[in-house]
């Protein structure tokens, strides 16, 4: 669909209809011009053609749109019609032509028929976009609608049911919205969308484990409370995603965030430069009101616990130095409106000037403030020791320890979100500022919730789920204090004029972060549409491990060797999607195709055992069986074939063919999960109705 739209999207500024409409009356009718004209006329119909037919196909998959679509496209196919007649320069030259109407007698015609054709265009492209904003609302009406199911639902078969139609929903969702997101052009729209799909996608796994983790333990409080705040942030994200399409917000609301003291500076400093041409432009009042709002937004700095006495000093200094020079300025400014004489003119540029450097010092203070405290923070906290602590207590059952830790990582939490406020202050664009309140509301929700997972596993020390459930939520935490890292490299590239607006910011939450494995990857940069492909396989290869594990949880015997290689091979599935994400163990292309080939062999282990089990059924049974190994066997053939594959610098191309290749795996391994132990129930029924028949003959003999 988006092929045809896309090639007539900038139909207004393309130069064939441009040449067509400016060319001269008196042009010298050679025939290599009348040839180019045609072609011209041609080329155009042709491209009016294909978008007419995509047009027409939406037509007709919308009924409420398809009366305004089906005029416009119609509009759109008589204009281009309508150009390639008057460019048809083939019968020009013969002498019955005298009368034809061509670009050359009707100038007039063709402009008309560009104006009706780019108004027709415009008109399918906005209905066009209509379709698209309500096909996210429904995909997102849907994934709300099973959510309330998930949240409601208190039986672990139905559960499992449940999660893997919200799993393909969610990934419906995750493809329409990452379509949305490459076609924004505001980048702090761009930036909002990916950090809301960031959550959803981070959520979707942490709600599997915390879902499963109430159902084992009912009757815990604090599990319930770690669920809740899964959901709840969900449901904000899904808001967010809305807000962004349909580009208003929830009952009339309106965006109450303060701008950044670097914004406010940048404003400060584009209004006192307009008194050079006009003196009359501002008011004083104006310009002082703008100084005092943007000086007290640097209190968040001075009242901090955690800003140094000297950065306190400095700023405090720096901030009366510009009133100051403010108060000079202005009576310099009142000067000159009275006479305008040479050297009061320099006068007042001297004052500009005075005011602009003090501004520019106390920036670079600020920066320098936030910037280290950031730095020595998550420095201080790279080895995560209060996590390991929490895990250690929990396991342990130690109820003290809990609380001491559980303390120390409130501590560490209100210490990070500080500092991920002023860092936002001093990060000087808009995507990065949307990258720290991200940041900011991360450590807010997940510290918590961390809290609430230790707090379930310290209750029930032995319980597997829990710990699974505590061990997702820290690995988000150790996630989000990674990320702080590129942050801070990107805040100092910006501040420093290394990078611009437009430049693809790597802190930027996105389903794929794995721009420091691709370095060892593949030397160019890869393109928004590659990474835009892996992430949503990784996606998917995610939430097949999550299915996997839900089979896994059923099975008594959880040492069976069916269960053992799957297990062993949903956790490496689990690596290589944290690999997309730029998380987890494998960071180099050597870890990759290690980690596809022992996944393989793995697979191929799994389908011996499941083989051999196939000898204890019935014949129909057998057979069920046997054809879902034959499908396994050929997949880990092929992916170990892909791995042997050299690359010839199309890395992203072998990544894409192997994770396609794991994922279609690990879509046969839930389904033969699955068979594998409903065939074993039923065996084991059948034994059991057979030693119950055998006993009560035993009986019937005796008596």
């Amino acid at each position: 669909m988006s092929g045809g739209l896309i090639e007539l999207c900038a139909l207004d500024n393309c130069p064939q209809i441009t040449t067509l409409i400016n060319h001269k009356d008196n042009t010298k009718k050679s025939d290599k011009t009348l040839q180019a004209i045609q072609r011209v006329g041609q080329a155009v119909n042709l491209a009016v053609g294909r978008f007419v037919k995509v047009g027409e196909a939406i037509a007709n998959e919308n009924w409420d749109l398809k009366e305004e679509i089906n005029i416009a496209c119609i509009e759109a196919k008589q204009a281009g019609e309508t150009i390639a007649a008057l460019t048809d320069m083939s019968s020009l030259n013969r002498p019955e032509s005298d009368g034809q109407i061509t670009i050359f007698t009707d100038k007039t015609g063709v402009i008309k028929a560009a104006r009706l054709l780019l108004s027709s265009v415009t008109k399918v492209l906005l209905l066009a976009d209509r379709v698209v904003i309500k096909q996210i609302i429904r995909s997102r009406n849907k994934v709300l609608a099973t959510m309330e199911r998930l949240e409601k639902v208190n039986n672990f078969q139905e559960f499992v049911q449940i999660f893997s139609q919200f799993g393909n929903e969610m990934v419906e969702f995750a493809h329409l919205t990452g379509d949305r997101q490459n076609d924004l052009k505001d980048e702090k729209k761009k930036a909002k969308m990916a950090a809301a799909r960031a959550v959803l996608e981070k959520c979707t796994m942490m709600l599997l484990t915390a879902s499963k983790t109430c159902l084992r333990h009912p009757n815990c409080e604090s599990a319930h409370k770690n669920k809740e705040g899964v959901f709840d942030r969900m449901k904000v994200a899904l808001d967010k995603v809305i807000e962004i399409v349909t580009e208003c917000k929830p009952n009339g609301e309106t965006d109450i965030s303060s701008i950044s003291i670097f914004t406010g500076i940048k404003e400060f400093k584009m209004n006192i430069e307009t008194l050079r041409e006009n003196l009359y432009f501002q008011s004083k009042e104006t310009l002082s009101a703008m100084l005092d709002a943007l000086l007290e937004r640097t209190e968040d700095f001075t009242d901090s616990a955690y800003t140094s006495h000297e950065h306190r000093e400095r700023i405090l200094e720096l901030s009366a130095q510009a009133r100051m020079e403010l108060q000079q300025l202005i009576s310099v400014w009142i000067e000159a409106q009275r006479k305008k004489t040479k050297s009061i003119d320099e006068e007042l540029e001297l004052a500009i000037l005075k005011i602009s450097h003090s501004l520019n010092e106390l920036k670079k203070e600020l920066h320098s403030t936030a910037v280290q405290l950031a730095a020595d923070l998550v420095k201080y906290h790279a080895d995560h020791v209060v996590l390991k602590a929490l895990k250690l207590t929990g396991v342990e059952g130690n109820l003290e320890g809990l609380a001491e830790y559980a303390c120390k990582l409130s501590e560490q939490k209100e210490r990070l979100v500080e500092t991920c406020r002023l860092l936002r202050h001093v990060s000087g664009t808009e995507p990065l500022e949307i990258t720290c309140i991200h940041a900011e509301e991360t450590f807010q929700v997940t510290g918590q919730q961390i809290i609430s997972a230790a707090e379930t596993l310290t209750l029930h020390p032995s319980s597997k789920i829990a710990k699974e459930n505590l061990d997702v939520f820290c690995e988000a935490w150790e996630s989000q204090i990674s990320d702080m890292l590129t942050l801070l490299r990107e805040i100092n590239d910006v501040f420093e004029g290394r990078r611009g607006e437009k430049y693809g910011y790597l802190s930027l939450p996105k389903p794929m972060k794995n721009n420091a494995n691709l370095k060892s990857l593949k030397p160019d940069k890869p393109d928004s549409e590659e990474q835009a492909k892996i992430a949503k396989l990784g996606l998917k290869l995610g939430l097949l491990t999550s299915d996997a594990n839900c089979e896994i949880e059923k099975w008594e015997d959880q040492e069976n060797e069916v269960v053992r290689y799957g297990r062993n091979m949903s956790s490496m599935a689990y690596s290589l999607y944290l690999f997309t994400r730029g998380e987890g163990p494998i960071k180099t292309s050597q870890d990759l195709i290690h980690q596809l080939e022992v996944f393989a062999e793995e697979g191929l282990k799994l389908a011996s055992s499941v083989q051999a089990f196939s000898k204890q059924l019935k014949d129909d049974d057998k057979l069920m069986l046997l054809l879902e190994i034959n499908k396994l066997v050929p997949l880990c053939h092929q992916l170990k074939a892909v791995t042997k594959t050299p690359s010839q610098n199309q890395v992203f191309l072998k990544v894409d063919k192997s994770i396609t290749k794991t994922r279609c795996i690990m879509a046969t391994l839930v389904q033969l999960l699955s068979l594998c132990y409903k065939l074993l129930k039923k065996t084991q029924m059948e034994n059991n109705r057979w030693v119950s028949v055998t006993n009560k003959d035993s009986v019937d003999g005796k008596t």
